[in-house]
């Protein structure tokens, strides 16, 4: 079918499809893409082959997501040279990373959109169904002040969003790529957030996840102090909106004035994702963390006295270049002893740009995994136990949707459960039927590994 006869069956300017993938932070991106080219009259359609032109919004953080990117652009590209489609945009952090050279890479991508040229995604679709190729790669300087994300297509459950509260970040982990490909922290005013949250709201969600790079920095370089607290206590009169999720805590700037805040509001849930990445002193210091064993614990100590009832996920990295057997041992004591309620393990990735890159003491892939697992193992023991614990208690929790192969079972999350990252709930419930978003309480009856199964309370 000719792009000229899709736009006359459907009184658009033309259809296009759009895979997104990567982090939260890239789907608040892709939605504002997607909001933009609705506006300016295209049409969205779930299957590229009904497509005139194909967006891939893509991750380029890690090798395993550089991967997918790959392999989606790839797939898109084949349906350009079967003549199925006419072009394929490629957008987010890959083409920020790589820029010309994905171009040389890739010859059949028409066109290249950097991380801060979403903007104009509208003009680079004019241009491919227009035939006009004196164009082909957008990329701007990153911004002072964090782009704004209103007018967004979601592509979230309707009765959940991410909201992005700032750009890029100023830490410089040795191991980290990021502040290469999304620039310098730059906060997204206030008045601008609330502003989004409030369409959010208006748009029917009910649960929002606060993102970021680092989220307890916001302000800092707009304000010349951390704001989070404030902005915690703007959210909390938002008409609404009932669970709002922190996520991408630093481990720095953790005030009493934020805990307070979290702690007496009526919105913010007792949920802390706070990525420490490995606890020997040593190992934070080759990593640039700027926080050291001591004062993690410190803390994690305060974080816990002084919000009742948090859940505190963390993130860690097995094998990074010179991780001696006793400096593992040591985060893996650390684990058992602390006893996160959430964690996730990641080994380490070598990223050519980073400085982490030309350090010596490279660990094998076997001992990187072999480390992970031995991790992962000690963390599955809490979270069991937790579980057990559970047992007949009665949880307040959000139904996601209906189970999809189950009769009468709906799948949810608990306040502890972040979407699309921690544990699930199922309930079983024959009489009673749930909507999306409905927030409702569940007596827990069994656990079947991390997940959790219970019945309307």
């Amino acid at each position: 079918m000719t792009s000229q006869t899709k736009d006359s069956e459907n009184h658009t300017k033309g259809n296009y499809a759009f895979v997104s993938l990567g982090c939260p932070k890239n789907t608040v991106d892709s939605e504002r893409m997607l909001g933009l080219l609705q506006l300016d009259g295209y049409q969205l359609v779930g299957d590229p082959t009904d497509a005139d032109f194909v967006v891939v919004n893509t991750c380029g953080f890690i090798e395993q997501a550089r991967r997918e990117s790959y392999g989606a652009i790839d797939e898109m590209i084949a349906l350009k040279n079967e003549g199925v489609i006419k072009g394929v945009v490629v957008s987010g952090c890959l083409a920020e990373r790589q820029k010309e050279e994905l171009l040389e890479e890739r010859p059949e991508i028409d066109s290249l959109v950097g991380v801060f040229g979403r903007e104009e995604v509208t003009k680079i679709a004019d241009r491919l169904l227009g035939d006009l190729e004196e164009q082909r790669t957008v990329f701007h300087p990153a911004p002072v002040r964090a782009l704004p994300d209103t007018d967004r297509l979601r592509i979230t459950p309707p009765h959940l969003a991410y909201l992005k509260i700032s750009e890029g970040c100023d830490r410089l982990c040795t191991f980290c790529d990021i502040p290469r490909m999304r620039g310098k922290h730059a906060t997204k005013p206030i008045e601008q957030v609330i502003i989004e949250a409030n369409q959010l709201a208006n748009d029917g969600v009910r649960e929002l996840n606060i993102v970021a790079q680092d989220t307890t920095y916001y302000g800092i370089d707009l304000y010349g102090e951390p704001r989070l607290a404030e902005l915690i206590e703007e959210i909390d009169s938002l008409v609404g909106i009932d669970w709002v999720r922190l996520l991408y805590f630093y481990p720095m700037y953790i005030t009493d004035r934020l805990i307070e805040a979290i702690a007496k509001s009526r919105k913010v849930i007792p949920y802390i994702d706070m990525p420490l990445q490995h606890i020997n002193d040593a190992m934070l210091k080759r990593m640039s963390r700027r926080v050291n064993r001591g004062q993690t614990e410190d803390i994690i100590n305060r974080l816990r006295a002084g919000i009742p009832g948090l859940t505190l996920r963390t993130t860690f990295i097995t094998g990074f270049p010179g991780e001696t057997d006793e400096q593992f041992e040591e985060l893996l004591e650390f684990v058992k002893e602390t006893k996160f309620e959430r964690i996730g393990v990641f080994t380490y990735s070598f990223e050519e740009y980073t400085p982490s890159s030309r350090f010596k003491g490279h660990i094998p892939e076997e001992v990187k995994l072999e480390r992970q697992q031995r991790l992962m193992e000690a963390q599955r023991e809490v979270v069991f136990e937790r579980n057990t614990s559970l047992l007949g208690a009665t949880i307040r929790a959000i139904i996601d949707r209906p189970h999809p192969q189950q009769q009468d079972v709906w799948i949810g999350r608990t306040k502890a459960d972040a979407p699309d990252i921690d544990c699930l709930l199922f309930v079983t419930s024959p009489e009673r039927e749930f909507q999306p978003g409905e927030i409702t309480d569940i007596q827990i009856v069994a656990s079947s590994g991390y997940d959790l199964s219970g019945i309307p309370a």
